[in-house]
Order: structure tokens, then C-alpha cells, then sequence
């Protein structure tokens, strides 16, 4: 397939539309116009990628209504869909999909150009904060990866528990919490996330082996 396989259903679909259409004007794939209205540019490509998202926006120059064009099927449509329609629309562009093998031709708009403002989810900004607020120092250097995971404020408070029953052996939770001044002791202790400490008793903790094997090596990045 090329690039001017996609044309024709599309020129097709934007005359029933009753538009004047006319392909390759001045670097512009295709080029629609009706009445007065803002003119309509097309980009046809066979891929999506940084290139074609670049050569797009650089056509707002000339009209706020711009699309890219591509042909049905695309892998990244199919698995990123939502993700690729989102950022298209908050570069100010459109997409559609176009299919040049359908009989009469097939031409799905999957979203217009437009002014577009991502809404902001208070509960995750809140969350974000408050973690920032909560880590102590700054343990996770920019852009680090993930492969042994990240020091986070919950790993930190864990981290000071385990050093604490390492230090002081099997210890109440209350009194851990009292000597750490951290409210949430009992609670860390007893959801484990990480399989560092074991139960002996009511209320009673001590760190386990794996708590021994691993905590000391995250002291040196906390």
C-alpha cells in the first residue's frame, strides 16, 4: 500500500461532505475547502510516529483544521488507541482512519481538531503530594529504572521498622510506634507488604528471614 492508495475513498468522503478537494497543494497531501469555513488539511501516512506528528502540527500554520490520515489496521491503533487519540487531541489535530480496500471505500473519523485541556483528577493530584511530602530526602534518581524498584515513603517508614527490630530484636508494635513516632507502625507490621517481619505474638513482632536478607541493602538508599 502507498500513501495515494488512501486518497481516493477519502477525497470521496469529503465531497459527499460537500467539500472542494484537491491533492498536493503546496506540500500539503490533500487540501479541502467549503465556503468560508476554516480549510481542511489532510496528511496521509502509512505509519504514526514522531516525524508525522511534527509535519502535522507544522501545518497549523496555515489552518486550525488538520488531520492525519492513515490506513486501517495499524498495530499502535490497536493496542494504544485511546492513548494515541488522546495525545493527537491535545496537539490540536485530528485523526481518521481510512479503508482503501473496502469496496466503496471506508472513512472513519476518530477524532476533530480542537482546543483540548486533559481534566485533572484531584484524588491522584492529592496522592502525588503527599507522597512527595512523605519521602524523606531524595532517594530515586530522575528517569532510574524500576528493575529493583523504587524507594518510595512507605518503603522508608517500613525500612526504619525493620532497623528498629533489628536493633532492639522482638518488640511490641505500640512500642515501636512510640519510639519511632510513626502512627502507622501497626499497620505496616501487620499487611507485611513486603515479607520483611513475622507475628510471634500478640502485638509482638521481630523481622524475618527474609526481612534480614533484604532491608539492609535499601539502607543505602534511603
Amino acid at each position: 500500500m502507498q500513501e495515494v492508495d488512501l486518497y481516493p475513498p477519502l477525497k470521496k468522503y469529503l465531497v459527499q461532505q460537500g467539500y472542494e478537494v484537491k491533492g498536493e497543494v503546496q506540500n500539503c497531501d490533500v487540501i479541502a475547502v467549503r465556503g468560508t469555513e476554516s480549510i481542511v488539511v489532510v496528511e496521509l501516512k502509512l505509519s504514526l510516529n514522531l516525524t508525522v506528528l511534527l509535519q502535522a502540527v507544522d501545518r497549523l500554520k496555515v489552518s486550525d483544521t488538520v488531520y492525519i490520515g492513515v490506513p486501517k489496521g495499524l498495530a499502535v491503533l490497536r493496542k494504544q488507541r485511546k492513548k494515541i487519540i488522546k495525545l493527537i487531541r491535545m496537539l490540536g489535530l485530528g485523526l481518521i482512519v481510512i479503508d482503501p480496500q473496502a469496496r466503496i471505500g471506508n472513512v472513519d473519523i476518530l477524532c476533530d481538531p480542537g482546543e483540548y485541556k486533559p481534566r485533572q483528577v484531584s484524588k491522584q493530584t492529592r496522592r502525588l503530594l503527599k507522597e512527595f511530602q512523605h519521602r524523606v530526602g531524595d532517594p530515586n534518581p530522575g528517569g532510574s529504572s524500576t528493575r529493583k524498584g523504587f524507594m518510595t515513603a512507605y518503603r522508608q517508614k517500613a525500612l526504619a521498622i525493620a532497623e528498629y527490630l533489628d536493633q532492639h530484636g522482638e518488640t511490641k508494635a505500640a512500642v515501636i510506634a512510640e519510639s519511632l513516632t510513626e502512627p502507622k507502625t501497626r499497620i505496616i507490621l501487620y499487611n507485611n507488604v513486603y515479607g520483611w517481619f513475622e507475628r510471634l505474638g500478640k502485638g509482638v513482632y521481630a523481622l524475618s528471614p527474609r526481612g534480614k536478607s533484604e532491608f539492609p541493602g535499601w539502607l543505602t538508599r534511603s
